[in-house]
């Protein structure tokens, strides 16, 4: 919950007082001992500490999950590693409402009733391959956990240039406020795509390919040089990245329409 959200409930006498205060305070971290967590940067920024599940074990992560949850209301926790995702989405499910992703292992934890905010945003997944699509499902599942309305469309790649003629056909159709544009091998699609439309893309390379510039590292330049206006790139496979930095574009959009009426 960002402060404006906290402000408004205030006013609503949705919170007391006490409630607000406890809320603002948590501009804070939280030492868990052998790990420290900003647990106000949601307050703050309005966008949240996502835990890394990389490189934790079982353990570590449900004690995160279980000492965060209640005190933010919701957490993320991406990157889990295959072998603990049942284990720690079934124990955690106990006293927690839980969503799990298995293709991308990313985990949401919320507080039993916790409402999460309503975006008046629209936002179009597209990726070139079907490769792409576990970081096409990291970057769905942060925006409609933030209310987003999302349109995914799959294996556009420019390899067949008629696929992304029919895809931004449906982007505009859907009438996208932003393209979160997903592509491994040589990277091309986001420039296409951006070439074609007069909305914000947030361009995610791929480590799939092989040979010269593999892992990733030809789409990435690719998209870094790209002589199509209006393109930002974040790191490879980084779809938490680009789900995050679409969202603080969402929510302006959302204000605006919000107070528009």
């Amino acid at each position: 919950m960002d402060l404006r959200t906290i402000l408004k409930k205030l006013l609503a006498g949705e919170l007391s007082i006490d409630d607000a205060e406890r809320l603002i305070k948590l501009l804070a971290v939280e030492d868990l001992g052998n790990v420290v967590f900003d647990i106000s940067r949601e307050l703050r920024r309005g966008i949240p500490e996502v835990v890394l599940g990389e490189g934790k074990d079982l353990n570590t992560l449900l004690s995160i999950a279980k000492s965060l949850t209640p005190k933010l209301g919701r957490l993320i926790i991406s990157r889990v590693p295959k072998e603990l995702l049942t284990q720690l989405s079934e124990e955690l499910g106990k006293e927690f409402s839980v969503s799990t992703y298995s293709r991308c292992g990313l985990v949401v934890v919320r507080d039993r009733g916790f409402r999460g905010e309503l975006l008046r945003c629209r936002v179009a997944v597209v990726t070139a391959g079907t490769a792409d699509i576990p970081v096409a499902e990291e970057v769905e599942a942060v925006l409609k956990e933030f209310g987003c309305e999302v349109l995914n469309i799959y294996d556009v790649g420019v390899a067949g240039l008629q696929r992304v003629i029919n895809a931004v056909k449906k982007v505009k159709e859907f009438n996208a406020d932003v393209a979160v544009v997903i592509a491994g091998r040589e990277g091309a699609l986001p420039s296409v795509i951006s070439s074609l439309l007069d909305i914000p893309v947030v361009a995610v390379p791929t480590s799939h390919g092989y040979g010269f510039g593999g892992s990733g590292t030809s789409a990435l330049m690719s998209m870094l040089q790209s002589c199509s206006l209006g393109i930002a790139v974040v790191n490879i496979d980084n779809g938490v990245g680009a789900a995050l930095f679409t969202t603080l574009i969402c929510r302006r959009i959302s204000s605006v329409r919000e107070s528009c009426g």
